[in-house]
């Protein structure tokens, strides 16, 4: 252990701290990024450390040491490197939404699906859209269009509206840079070009098994919309496809225009760790990689974004949309540099060597620790940020000392992050409550089962690859 602390009594103080921090979620007033400063502070002073910060030598390096600077650190690293990027992503996610490129998505996905795959359209919508912008967000913008195509095309809104709600959710829990699992990557210190590329990837088979049961729920609750905004329960939904392409898009910008601030960074990004990947690093090769930097290639979808989309809005109107935004990158970016904070403790303690040895000599797989803590956070506080972020900062040091890959850590953390969303989770309430589902068991099945089919999914694809990313 680092300085002469005891592992049994860092185990101790990391234990408290847990405790403390999902009692103080659940039970108090403090907000989450609060009680993950406290936390950290209480398994820092339980374990032993320093209450002021000392100098100790750390192969033969002098370094700071002490509760204060692992916090600083912890906090400061972590967004050091996707701080800004939170901050864009967010700002673009405004932009889409009150313009109507997201409706514009919607419609193209609808075109390119065909009649009969409105569930497909509205899921790979949600998929898209989702990257930029919060679930919660991107449902209320978008279920309206899933209400109009129940009312037009006779189909369950259910079916549709949880196609939707599942690859809104899928990809805000999963894909960078959306600030949750850019969060994570940060935390762990992973490229975030291979992990969207990897994530994009493990998102699509969990979507699917998202929307068959979607539409087998369809058959259960034949739900279909009226115009007067209720919902009338028939004896069996008698679809109309040729309605679902009469949608109103005057207005609407285009879908190159509303794809493009979207696709930009994405391809700039996937560019840039390709040719890294490689060794092609001179020439042109090397603009193509400055642009695809995380932060220089969301800043220029952004940029775009602005400049295509934002035209239909007034400056004054274009700024504050963009400002709040902002607003609501802030709590994001917080409760990121806590979970940042908490990491730093246990790999500045030594606790994460000694755990690491502790799960060798034992013979647990090291990525259940991930997974298994995001897992139970998710179920205990609702929340998939805090769950993938608490998870991160406690078992990134840990799997790091083991020499487990980072990158499958990062997906165990966001996997973790879609169990069972429930009564404690804003979204479950957003989906339902939108969707006029009204009693719990109803709520349960339509929703709580289906992110769990989600999650099933990600633990199936995550032990797969703990083969593969030795």
């Amino acid at each position: 252990m680092v300085n002469g602390l005891s592992g049994n009594q860092m185990l101790l103080g990391l234990a408290v701290g847990i405790v403390l921090l999902i009692f103080m979620v659940l039970k108090t007033k403090i907000q989450a990024f609060l009680a993950l400063i406290i936390s950290t502070v209480v398994v820092g002073v339980i374990g032993g450390m320093p209450l002021t910060t000392i100098t100790i030598k750390v192969d033969g390096v002098e370094k700071p040491f002490g509760i204060v600077n692992s916090i600083t650190s912890g906090f400061g690293g972590t967004l050091g490197s996707i701080g800004i990027i939170i901050g864009f992503g967010v700002m673009m996610g405004q932009i889409f939404e009150v313009t109507g490129a997201a409706k514009r998505m919607a419609y193209t996905f609808l075109r390119i699906f065909g009649k009969g795959k409105e569930e497909y359209a509205l899921a790979f919508t949600g998929f898209m859209v989702s990257i930029p912008i919060f679930c919660d967000s991107g449902f209320l913008v978008l279920a309206p269009i899933a209400k109009a195509l129940s009312e037009t095309t006779k189909k369950s809104v259910i079916a549709l509206g949880v196609s939707l709600a599942s690859g809104l959710v899928i990809t805000h829990s999963l894909v960078p840079p959306t600030p949750g699992p850019l969060g994570v990557c940060g935390i762990f210190g992973v490229d975030v070009g291979k992990f969207i590329l990897l994530t994009l990837v493990l998102a699509i088979p969990m979507t699917i098994a998202c929307i068959a049961y979607a539409k087998s729920l369809g058959r259960k609750y034949p739900w279909v919309q009226q115009s007067d905004g209720t919902v009338k329960v028939v004896e069996k939904c008698e679809p109309d496809y040729e309605a679902a392409f009469n949608m109103d898009m005057e207005g609407v910008p285009g879908a190159l225009e509303s794809f493009m601030p979207l696709i930009l960074p994405i391809l700039l990004i996937l560019i840039n760790t390709v040719a890294t990947a490689l060794g092609k690093t001179t020439g042109f090769m090397q603009v193509l990689i400055f642009l695809g930097q995380p932060i220089v290639a969301v800043g220029l979808g952004l940029v775009v974004a602005i400049f295509t989309l934002g035209r239909r809005l007034d400056r004054t109107t274009c700024l504050a949309e963009i400002e709040k935004g902002m607003q609501g990158a802030g709590i994001i970016m917080l409760v990121t540099g806590g979970g940042g904070a908490l990491g730093q403790i246990i790999k500045d303690s030594g606790l994460g060597n000694y755990m690491a040895d502790g799960m060798a000599k034992a013979a647990i797989p090291m990525i259940l620790l991930p997974l298994v803590i995001s897992t139970a956070m998710r179920f205990i506080q609702g929340s998939g940020t805090v769950a993938m972020t608490t998870a991160a900062s406690i078992s990134a040091p840990i799997l790091l000392a083991a020499g487990t890959s980072p990158l499958l850590g990062c997906v165990a953390c966001c996997v973790g992050s879609l169990f069972f969303g429930y009564f404690n989770d804003s979204y479950f309430w957003v989906v339902n409550r939108t969707l006029g589902v009204a009693e719990a068991k109803d709520q349960l099945r339509i929703w709580s089962v289906n992110s769990t089919i989600a999650w099933a999914i990600g633990v199936i694809e995550v032990i797969i690859l703990s083969f593969i990313m030795k």
